[in-house]
């Protein structure tokens, strides 16, 4: 066996370190308290700034909607009705929407509300895109969807999966069905449905995206 070189060692000190005074150790403990606290609500308001900043529905009217366990943005020329909320199929517990300012008669509406069970991260996936296909005959029956986008997201830190259709809707135009489901601390399980009747108006839908985007958990 090898014996270690001095340079390699432990450095043990000669003496050791002794206690500092009752006074100085709460003089101590206390700064280093009022450096963690300060040090904290820093972290938090540049985590509010930047997520302000990147927010492009930041300062606009808010739906909280504690059924779902969501918040979300109102977008400018979007509406919401408390008293409406009441009378949805029980699938959903929350909405707004929008008349679209073109010529047809398209626009768009966003729907939440939570699942029955709650969904693994492993299955997000799977239950998005069932969940979509069942929402998508249910909103426009009869009529042929097609998958647009399939892939995982984040919504508030919290894993989520975002499923888009487009449907083709006869000889009227394509509608967009977009649907994201989140899975919140493995203990619940929320969504939002974003519905665009008139796929041609790109404002609205990108209104949808920036409400998604923007939403948080409750």
């Amino acid at each position: 066996m090898t014996t270690p070189s001095p340079l390699t060692r432990p450095p043990y000190p000669s003496r050791a370190p002794q206690p500092a005074p009752p006074r100085s150790r709460r003089r101590l403990v206390a700064g280093l308290a009022a450096l963690c606290l300060v040090a904290a609500c820093a972290a938090a308001a540049a985590w509010w700034t930047e997520r302000k900043g990147n927010d492009p529905l930041a300062g606009r009217p808010r739906v909280t909607d504690t059924r779902a366990g969501l918040s979300y943005a109102v977008p400018d020329g979007w509406q919401h009705d408390a008293a409406k909320d009441k009378h949805l199929v029980d699938a959903f517990s929350s909405q707004i929407s929008k008349t679209s300012g073109a010529p047809s008669s398209g626009g768009g509406t966003v729907l939440t509300g939570r699942a029955g069970q709650v969904v693994p991260r492993a299955d997000l996936r799977r239950a998005a895109e069932s969940a979509a296909r069942s929402n998508a005959e249910f909103f426009f029956p009869d009529q042929r969807a097609t998958v647009e986008e399939s892939h995982a997201a984040e919504l508030d830190g919290e894993p989520a999966y975002t499923v888009a259709l487009r449907i083709r809707n006869g000889d009227d135009g394509t509608s967009r069905l977009e649907m994201t489901l989140v899975t919140v601390h493995g203990e619940r399980t929320a969504f939002l449905l974003g519905l665009t009747t008139d796929e041609a108006d790109a404002g609205i839908k990108a209104d949808i995206h920036a409400v998604v985007a923007g939403a948080g958990v409750v």
